[in-house]
């Protein structure tokens, strides 16, 4: 299911750490991150066009996996930008902009009918990606699915 996923696994085989419940500090190794994405591709079934799983917690932190079949509104996270690499699949990033049609679904998250000038990207497995606190944002798929391991972090304005 992951052709390109060696390099991607790795990545998150030594990046993936985080408070686990056991004590201090935790991995998710390549086996397990592979059988949990199988798991999200069979649960797509059901018409869903994006999972989202937790992976790793430290407190408030947590790095999760995203599972993206369909793609979603465009939206901005005021107090945290998102970080997130690509393990497998493709799709599109449009950043930056204007956000149309704003409406607060939860106070950490707002979302819009499009976004009106924001920057295009092409996603691939391997790359990273960093979205300021309060920059719009949405993510296509080109591929038939995108799958990404990613954080919310808090806003750090100096």
């Amino acid at each position: 299911m992951m052709r390109h996923a060696p390099l991607a696994l790795a990545i998150l085989s030594s990046a993936a750490m985080s408070q686990a419940q056991t004590g201090p500090g935790g991995v998710a190794g390549s086996t397990e991150i592979r059988a949990i994405v199988a798991r999200m591709a069979a649960t797509m079934r059901d018409g869903r066009g994006f999972l989202y799983q937790p992976l790793l917690k430290d407190g408030k932190t947590v790095a999760a996996l995203e599972y993206w079949k369909a793609p979603g509104r465009p939206a901005v996270h005021p107090d945290e930008a998102e970080y997130a690499i690509v393990i497998d699949g493709a799709g599109a990033l449009v950043s930056g902009g204007t956000i149309v049609d704003p409406k607060t679904i939860r106070p950490d998250l707002v979302e819009g009918s499009r976004i009106n000038g924001g920057t295009s990207r092409s996603l691939a497995v391997g790359d990273v990606i960093l979205v300021p606190a309060g920059v719009p944002h949405w993510f296509g798929i080109t591929g038939g699915r995108l799958v990404m391991l990613g954080m919310k972090l808090p806003r750090h304005d100096s």
